[in-house]
Parts: structure tokens; sequence; C-alpha cells
């Protein structure tokens, strides 16, 4: 988990808050290993979501600034390595399993854990590179290929991929179901061989912090439930379209909110 220095003060970002925020409010037990220093009230900030906390002397920290929809990230400091033996015991045979880095800081799987687990991986934090300053630049994939071989889902931004362009075809030579999210133009499904477009559902954004966090749980929850990537791909569409009508993680919809939408949605 992240802390985002915001005007008013921070708040609780990441991959590994929004995502399993988002599984609790669609409907699934939720649980998350994360490195924190223990300042962070996470019991208080995600309530519904089972947490363990690796102690650490620092959260990754960052400070993020819009310039329409770019953003400007600078890192300010760096949380501990999460180490895949800190997963407890009974949650090593999850149906679902996010591997969500934000700064480099997690390496192969052993081979021993999450043999009958979907597991997904969203690579941002293996894709991004920061200067002695802290700025946030995309970069060349940093990760271990396996992480790819072991994943049933691989699910990033254009802006992710910016400094990679040949990491698309890495992914589709591995990974079975691979989605390329496209801001205002949608996303785009990999999968069985084929391409498929979906578009954006077109609202008046407030805060686009989340919306791909919330768009890769809102696929993995509704893909484990029905097996079908085109459905679950509409589902997470109308679910980041929710999120970024309101402020940081009290905008993660729930299941009634995201399937009213769902109704609403173009098809193509």
């Amino acid at each position: 988990m992240t802390v985002d220095l915001l005007p008013q003060g921070y708040a609780l970002g990441g991959t590994a808050a929004y995502a399993p925020k988002t599984a609790a409010r669609l409907g699934l037990r939720a649980g998350v290993v994360t490195t924190a220093d223990e300042t962070l009230d996470l019991p208080g900030l995600l309530p519904d979501v089972e947490i363990v906390r690796i102690p650490s002397r620092a959260s990754s920290t960052f400070r993020n600034q819009y310039q329409d929809t770019h953003r400007i990230q600078q890192l300010l400091a760096m949380a501990e390595t999460v180490s895949f033996e800190s997963v407890p015991l009974e949650w090593r045979n999850s149906p679902i399993v996010h591997l969500a880095p934000v700064v480099h800081e997690i390496g192969s799987i052993p081979p021993e854990l999450f043999g009958g687990s979907l597991v997904a991986l969203t690579p941002q934090g293996l894709l991004r590179h920061w200067d002695p300053s802290g700025l946030v630049k995309a970069g060349a994939w940093c990760g271990d290929d396996s992480l790819l071989d072991r994943s049933g889902v691989v699910i990033f931004s254009e802006e992710d991929v910016a400094g990679d362009p040949s990491f698309l075809s890495r992914c589709l030579g591995r990974v079975p179901i691979t989605l390329l999210t496209q801001g205002e133009r949608g996303a785009t499904l990999y999968s069985q061989g084929e391409v498929f477009q979906f578009p954006a559902f077109r609202v008046d954004a407030v805060d686009p912090t989340g919306a791909g966090d919330v768009f890769a749980a809102a696929f993995l929850v509704e893909y484990y439930l029905t097996r079908d990537p085109h459905l679950s791909t509409a589902f997470a569409c109308c679910a980041a379209s929710l999120v970024v009508e309101s402020q940081g993680l009290e905008g993660v919809p729930d299941r009634m909110a995201v399937e009213e939408r769902l109704k609403q949605y173009p098809r193509t």
C-alpha cells in the first residue's frame, strides 16, 4: 500500500488498497499482505479487508500531480520488500491471487505456492523507474519473466508500458488473458489469439486515482465467478467509471451499482 500526498493531507493508495477494497465491495472475502509503517491505521482505513502488515521503517510514499489526465509522480519513500513466505498458510489456496507491485518489491513466485489459484499480475511497479530526485518515469520491464509464466491474467495501462513498447508482445506469448487499459478510449482484451475492444463508460471524472486498480479487481472477481472474459471486461469498465466520480477509496462501488451501470453499457 502507498501513502499518497495531497494538498489537503494524505490518503491511502496503491493497488494493494483499491483492489481488495473492490473485491470486498463486490461480495468476496478479501485480504492483503503488505509492508507499511505502524503509523498507518490500516484496519481503520480498510475495515472490510483482512490485513497482514509486514513492519517497515517507512511506507511507500508518492506525491501525485495531475495535468489533465497525465500524472506526474514523485517517489518520496520506499517500504521494505514483500516476501511470499509472509502469506498466511490458509491464504495460499485463495481462488484469486493478485500480485500488485508498486516499487519493484516482488520477485519470482515459489513454485509450491498458488498452484490452484487464478494468479493475476498488475505489473505497473515493475515497469516504472525513478531518478535520484524520485521523479517516476515509465521504463523497461524489470520483473522476473516467471511472474508472467505463472499468471493467468495480466492487466496494465498504456501509460504503464510507455517506456517498454515490447512488453505487450512479451505477455501475449505467455499469458492466456492480457488486458490493456486506455483511459477514455476504454480497454483492449487479448484472449485466445483474438483482440476485442471495449469502450469506456463516459462520465464526468472527479478523481482518476484508483481507476485502473478497480478495473483490475472488478475484472478478476467477475471472471472468477463467470469465466467469461468479455462480460468481465465490460463489468470492469463500468466499475472503473464509478470510482472516478468520487474522491479516493470512498468511491469504490458495490455490486449493485456496477450491475446497474452494466445495463447501460454500450454493446459492441
